[in-house]
């Protein structure tokens, strides 16, 4: 674990039905590595954190109503994770390493248009994740002249 005060950032955090099973897939399927597990007196998950690059995932128990695993919500979802592979990286070999682990492979990998190449899983509890790499450096120029989106910064 880091000694290091977290720098200003963005995290999320992710509940599951068994957080201890989930963390361990999470390290398996998608290379996150292991920062802290606290548990309480009788052995179970009050609060975790995996890294990937700078970023923190928190993973955790369905302690509220309001924060469930899709499990327990008939695998609904209200947001998906993004995570942005280092540059270089193989998002084949990635999709490939989660398939085995018993990710559900919801798209394949396929080349964006904005030069991102993805893939799209589902979880041993149903949260839905978002894999990317990027493999062409596009400008919204192109982007306009490939599919006629218009890139502004505001509304």
């Amino acid at each position: 674990m880091s000694e290091q005060p977290r720098p200003k950032g963005l995290s999320s955090a992710v509940f599951y039905v068994d957080p201890k099973a989930a963390f361990r897939w999470l390290e398996t399927a998608f290379g996150f590595e292991p920062e802290m597990v606290l548990l309480d007196a009788e052995g179970n998950l009050a609060h975790s954190e995996m890294s990937y690059g700078g970023s923190i995932l928190m993973v955790g128990n369905e302690w509220s109503a309001n924060h469930q695993s899709p499990k327990s919500v008939g695998g609904k979802n209200t947001q998906t994770v993004h995570v942005q592979l280092e540059r270089d990286g193989d998002i084949d070999a990635h999709c490939e390493r989660a398939r085995r682990a018993g990710a559900e492979i919801i798209q394949e990998p396929d080349t964006q248009f904005y030069g991102d190449r993805t893939y799209r899983a589902r979880d041993i509890e149903g949260h839905i994740w978002t894999f990317a790499v990027m493999v062409n450096e596009t400008t919204p120029d192109d982007w306009e002249k490939s599919v006629g989106l218009k890139t502004q910064k505001r509304l």
